[in-house]
């Protein structure tokens, strides 16, 4: 069986840096949800100017996060985007870590991740009663206290991402059949790092 592809990882200091507009992660993750959309659909769920998200959405083309997408436009006068890669990006701090500018962009990135995956979290306890018990009964949220290596934090980390590439392939060969009834996005945020009482 060949191997999975994984999410590409960001090396270059100028192409982390189109994440530090907290706006642009913004948009990268409602289009990654969407599928494909344009910039006057993305315009309406962030409740932004489309010629705003038109311009984001260009720079993020320029960095290779975001692509046209081929024969959606029906009349040629508003393009269609998609994520340039199903399988995401990530970086590894220690790649930049060697200058302050690059450590100064790593935080700031992950800060914005941090930011929008807990704005995401709080819509969601804000808005669980309209749920119901069905989907507030199989969400979950947990916290596990260990004393690992680093080499065994990296291992657990590897064996989340099998399950949960596990997980979003059934989402997709769901959705390619028309599997449709009863599903939602479902966002899961797993954290892992070390920390000192």
């Amino acid at each position: 069986m060949p191997p999975k592809p994984a999410p590409e990882q960001i090396t270059e200091l100028s192409r982390l840096k189109a994440f530090t507009n907290p706006l642009r992660m913004q948009l990268y993750r409602l289009l990654y949800t969407a599928g494909t959309a344009t910039a006057s659909q993305l315009a309406e769920q962030a409740d932004l100017a489309p010629s705003l998200v038109s311009y984001h959405l260009r720079k993020l083309a320029e960095h290779g996060f975001v692509a046209e997408a081929s024969g959606r436009s029906t009349d040629g006068r508003e393009r269609w985007w998609q994520v340039a890669s199903e399988q995401g990006w990530g970086f590894r701090g220690s790649d930049f870590a060697d200058t302050p500018e690059g450590a100064a962009v790593v935080g700031t990135v992950t800060r914005g991740i941090h930011e929008n995956r807990t704005a995401q979290y709080r819509t969601y306890l804000d808005q669980t009663a309209a749920w119901g018990a069905e989907w507030t009964d199989a969400a979950f949220s947990s916290e596990w206290l260990m004393d690992l290596t680093s080499a065994e934090l990296a291992e657990m980390n590897d064996e989340l991402q099998v399950i949960a590439r596990r997980w979003r392939e059934r989402s997709k060969a769901a959705q390619a059949t028309g599997d449709t009834e009863g599903r939602e996005h479902v966002s899961v945020h797993l954290y892992g790092f070390p920390f000192r009482t």
